[in-house]
């Protein structure tokens, strides 16, 4: 028979696992606001700063929560084609320019596809969203992202 303690222990043992677990598969979030027609959408990013990051994305993941997504960053401004190899999860594509503006956009990209997906031009930043996330925030081409990592943000 577990004794109170032991059982208290034992759960704060599992639920700091299971924070450990959930802070290392979603990364570390930062704070960032889609600006669009419809008004300022504040969103948690994900980071992808390094070619590693760039190249895992959000591969192999069933799931992200509403309000959530992930920033590319490129290190210089360039077409950039995307895709969703091993992507589980249907997502939006936001192809934002050197100060973060809309340029072109991607909606409910497949999972799974092998389909390349250009950018349309020369891009700094890609914004990844779950799929139908772009509809709900009525962003456009010309909206802007602010996050500390956009200079002109």
């Amino acid at each position: 028979m577990l004794r109170k303690p032991t059982l208290v222990a034992g759960f704060a043992v599992f639920a700091f696992l299971a924070a450990a677990y959930f802070a290392i598969a979603a990364g570390d979030l930062s704070s960032a606001t889609l600006v669009t027609r419809s008004g300022e959408h504040e969103i948690d990013v994900e980071l992808a700063l390094t070619p590693k990051d760039r190249e895992v994305g959000l591969m192999n993941r069933t799931s992200m929560p509403a309000g959530q997504g992930m920033l590319f960053s490129f290190d210089t401004v360039r077409p950039v084609t995307m895709w969703m190899k091993n992507t589980l999860i249907p997502l939006d594509m936001l192809f934002l320019d050197e100060a973060g503006t809309v340029t072109h956009i991607k909606t409910n990209a497949q999972p799974l596809s092998l389909d390349l997906i250009p950018s349309g031009g020369p891009v700094r930043y890609v914004l990844e969203l779950n799929g139908g996330a772009a509809a709900r925030y009525g962003a456009q081409v010309g909206d802007r992202l602010k996050h500390e990592i956009i200079p002109a943000s």
